[in-house]
């Protein structure tokens, strides 16, 4: 899974949200700032997979946000991404512990 998936299902993990809120979410959770792009071409084909999908349709000032929710689907995505990721940072804590110079 790329990061940027990685951090949209994440974003959603919690609670649904609209497009500028999974944006800050993203940029409060990694320092990365996704393009609008980006951000709605991934949630076209995380919908498809059927990973995210619409939650509701909100109007403010004019505008209509919408909003994204995890699904059943996602959350186990998530899930497996996650402990693949733990699996891989564990390796990484341990080859670093066995690279480290040992002292007298």
């Amino acid at each position: 899974m790329r990061e940027p998936t990685f951090l949209i299902l994440t974003a959603l993990a919690g609670e649904p949200r609209h497009g500028y809120g999974i944006v800050r979410e993203v940029e409060t959770l990694s320092g990365m700032r996704l393009l609008t792009g980006t951000l709605y071409t991934a949630l076209d084909r995380l919908t498809a997979e059927g990973l995210v999908q619409h939650d509701r349709d909100e109007e403010v000032d004019g505008r209509t946000r919408r909003y994204y929710r995890l699904t059943a689907a996602g959350l186990t995505a998530l899930t497996a991404e996650t402990a693949r990721l733990r699996g891989l940072a564990t390796a990484a804590e341990a080859r670093l512990r066995a690279a480290r110079p040992r002292t007298a």
